[in-house]
């Protein structure tokens, strides 16, 4: 499960790795691919986080798989059990909306990489949420102070991008069935 998971260690592993994307934003584009892609595999979101060649310890490889497979399960399942990765709420709320916004900026990243050629032009409810990621994405947390009403707006957001995930991984269903019909399972 993700909340077995904390932010900070995935953070570590990531930079020890010398990945080329913050932890919020690695999160993200394992998300948005999951949802444009399948079968996604956990070695093409490696290949996409990390340098070529970079060594990693059995430990570090180790917390990617489970950082993979918990995501992937986690859309999987009826109960909405999603979580995006995100730093702990002990942390100061502008490294916290900061994350948030990489996070979004990886998931449209993920999204892209997908055989969506125009994110801009989807409709209903998928193009309005990648509209809502990418207004997310352009905030900064510079001016987040923790008093409450910018805690629960955090926590609102949170919580939208959260269901909105999601919503655009069960709404792409019939495109990643689609272009992927081979991996569709048949009885016999």
């Amino acid at each position: 499960m993700l909340s077995d998971i904390r932010f900070k260690d995935f953070e570590d592993v990531l930079g020890t790795a010398g990945s080329l994307a913050d932890a919020a934003e690695a999160h993200g584009s394992l998300c948005g691919a999951l949802c444009s892609m399948s079968p996604y595999k956990m070695q093409d979101w490696v290949n996409e986080i990390l340098p070529d060649g970079a060594a990693l310890s059995d430990e570090s490889a180790a917390m990617l798989e489970r950082v993979f497979t918990a995501t992937a399960a986690s859309f999987g399942e009826q109960g909405m059990e999603f979580e995006p990765l995100l730093p702990d709420d002990e942390q100061p709320l502008n490294g916290r909306a900061n994350a948030l916004a990489l996070w979004c900026t990886g998931f449209l990243y993920g999204l892209g990489t997908g055989h969506i050629s125009d994110l801009e032009g989807l409709n209903g409810d998928v193009g309005e949420i990648v509209r809502d990621f990418t207004e997310i994405s352009r905030a900064t947390g510079d001016d987040a102070d923790g008093d409450e009403s910018n805690e629960q707006a955090y926590a609102e957001l949170v919580e939208f991008i959260r269901v909105a995930a999601q919503v655009v991984f069960e709404e792409l269903l019939p495109l990643r069935r689609q272009v992927y019909p081979a991996q569709q399972q048949r009885l016999h």
